[in-house]
């Protein structure tokens, strides 16, 4: 797979390229904003890994810049901490984000995460959870192998699809309220948690403690099929 990994940090670069290096990968790095943004373009990756901090052009607009033209998956590894910056490169297009210092193990499973993401994936016609089947070509959720129809409300069908098309990443409350209801005001999450709730209630196998469609607290929701898929 390449991976192109940027950072300004020498150490962090060399510790990555390293490490990702070791399990087979092909690796470019860059070491700010302007030079991501041409490495990217000249040879693209299949996975992007960005630090927020970077000279000449903010990891934010990166993102963006990034997201005009391409799919791919970006882990965002940065020093800022604060819950309102995990926020803003969620909602710039980042698809999942991990502070510093960090584990190298907890890094490489999210890069295993993200790489099982491909374009196939996220457009599969039909995805299961725990003998739940979701049809999303036949507009229909069945349970035990067909023979039970599950009803949803349009408003919980239009939910449960867009996280269904975008599985195993984390989807911020901005970026919901958006699609769903066309504004990215975020006061009413309460209203947004009320329909998470019934879709639990219809579609986990034990609501109270959900596998499927989990909880990223402050931040929004995120879709996890069965394994495998």
């Amino acid at each position: 797979m390449r991976i192109l990994i940027a950072d300004d940090d020498p150490q962090i670069l060399r510790a990555l390229r390293v490490t990702l290096g070791a399990q087979g990968h092909e690796i470019r790095t860059a070491a700010d904003g302007k030079e991501t943004i041409a490495a990217a373009s000249a040879h693209p990756p299949d996975l992007l890994i960005l630090d927020l901090g970077m000279p000449r052009l903010d990891g934010l607009d990166v993102i963006r810049t990034v997201r005009a033209w391409s799919p791919l998956p970006i882990l965002v590894v940065s020093g800022r901490t604060d819950s309102a910056d995990k926020v803003d490169a969620l909602d710039a297009g980042a698809d999942d984000y991990v502070t510093k210092p960090f584990a190298i193990d907890e890094l490489l499973a999210r890069v295993r995460a993200l790489t099982r993401r491909s374009p196939a994936a996220v457009s599969r016609p039909v995805v299961t959870m725990s003998g739940v089947t979701i049809d999303l070509a036949a507009h229909a959720v069945t349970r035990d192998g067909q023979r039970t129809a599950i009803r949803l409300t349009p408003t919980e069908w239009k939910i449960l699809e867009l996280l269904v098309r975008n599985p195993r990443r984390l989807l911020t409350h901005a970026q919901l309220f958006t699609e769903i209801w066309g504004t990215p005001d975020v006061h009413e999450t309460g209203y947004l948690r009320l329909y998470i709730g019934q879709l639990r209630k219809k579609l986990e196998p034990d609501p109270a403690h959900p596998v499927h469609i989990l909880t990223e607290t402050g931040m929004g929701y995120r879709f996890e099929p069965d394994a495998g898929l």
